[in-house]
C-alpha cells in the first residue's frame, strides 16, 4: 500500500529558454508563405500560435539524449522561431488560396516573455 503523506510534488519550471535562430517576416508575406506550404504539402489549415501582439511559429530539436539532459537542467532549445507582428488576435485569417488558424496563448509565462522579447526587436514594429 503506497502513502500519500511519502509523496513529494515538486514543480521546477523552465530557467532557459535558447533559440538558434530568429527570423522576422512581414505579417502579410508570411501568412502568404504558409498558406502556399500548407497547400503544396496536401491542404489542411496551419495553426500559429500568437500573444502580446506577435504571431509566431516554432522549430524544437527531436528528443536525443543530449536535448533530454538539456531539458532535465531546465533549458528548452528552439532550432528556430519565426515571427511577425500582428497586433490584433485573429482566430483565423482567409486568403486567396487557404486560411491560417490561430491560437492565443498569451496565458502561457514562457510565450508571454518571449513574445515581448520579439516584440521589442522587432524591425517591423511600426510598419502595419
Amino acid at each position: 500500500m503506497i502513502c500519500d503523506q511519502d509523496l513529494e510534488i515538486l514543480i521546477e519550471p523552465w530557467n532557459q529558454l535558447v533559440i538558434h535562430e530568429v527570423l522576422e517576416l512581414k505579417f502579410e508575406d508570411w501568412i502568404t508563405q504558409i498558406i502556399a506550404s500548407a497547400r503544396s504539402a496536401g491542404g489542411g489549415i496551419p495553426t500559429i500560435f500568437w500573444a502580446n501582439g506577435v504571431s509566431f511559429h516554432f522549430a524544437t530539436f527531436p528528443d536525443t539524449d543530449t536535448i533530454v539532459q538539456e531539458k532535465l537542467k531546465g533549458r528548452i532549445h528552439y532550432s528556430s522561431i519565426t515571427f511577425a507582428i500582428k497586433e490584433k488576435f485573429e482566430k483565423q485569417i482567409i486568403r486567396e488560396g487557404g486560411a491560417v488558424n490561430f491560437t492565443d496563448v498569451s496565458h502561457n509565462e514562457i510565450f508571454s516573455k518571449l513574445t515581448e522579447r520579439l516584440r521589442s526587436q522587432s524591425k517591423f514594429q511600426n510598419m502595419h
